[in-house]
């Protein structure tokens, strides 16, 4: 009998504690979905169009997403890509992260640029759609990027870099789930507003060849 009771008052206290904790899971998970800001603020607030935000929230699944570092700015990517196309014509760097709030099923998304002194040849590999923009664009439905050339503003000299900004989802590539082309759309929408915040930001002549709004029919 008393060893009943015993089991007893643990299975108690254990049901307890899983209680407790289902209970502090979803306190954390309030108090990070209260503390998430909208796409356009992401980034140092330049960077996610409405339209960008739209197309992350088909993405991720979430309309808010854990606040950037206040050094996840393309502000900040510009000033790097300057310094070093100064001292070399090649060099890469991120841009920025984007996280889901705690308790929302998802990943992380990356964006990064990549600095290039030569035009890119040749069309973008098999994984890619062909898009019309910048010097050379594609999308998929995991991934998308788009390549501009930049002369003027923060960029001394006369020839002109070449810069891929890339978006990529953090987690290992898996089969997508949903609407294939309106995720390939998706991506490149986003990799567009990227790649138009950081044109302007740097002052490439004529925003780098990019228009205002993304080409998003194959080319």
């Amino acid at each position: 009998m008393r060893r009943a009771t015993a089991g007893l008052a643990m299975a108690v206290s254990l049901a307890a504690g899983v209680v407790g904790c289902g209970e502090d899971e979803k306190s954390r998970a309030e108090e990070a979905w209260e503390q998430a800001v909208p796409p356009e603020r992401l980034c140092g607030g330049a960077a996610v169009s409405a339209r960008a935000g739209e197309a992350l929230e088909l993405i991720t699944g979430s309309s808010r997403f854990e606040a950037s570092s206040e050094t996840s700015t393309v502000a900040d990517a510009a000033q790097e890509l300057s310094d070093q196309f100064t001292s070399s014509f090649t060099g890469h760097g991120d841009i920025c992260r984007v996280f889901t709030p705690v308790g929302v099923p998802g990943d992380s998304m990356r964006i990064t640029w990549r600095l290039s002194g030569t035009a890119p040849t040749g069309g973008p590999s098999s994984r890619y759609t062909a898009l019309r923009m910048g010097e050379q664009a594609g999308t998929a439905p995991d991934r998308a990027f788009v390549t501009f050339a930049c002369q003027g503003g923060e960029l001394p000299g006369l020839s002109p870099a070449h810069i891929d900004i890339h978006v990529n989802f953090g987690a290992v590539p898996t089969e997508p789930e949903g609407d294939v082309e309106a995720l390939k759309k998706a991506y490149a929408t986003v990799a567009h507003s990227f790649s138009l915040a950081m044109a302007k930001e740097m002052g490439c002549e004529g925003d780098g060849g990019l228009e205002a709004q993304p080409s998003l029919d194959p080319a």
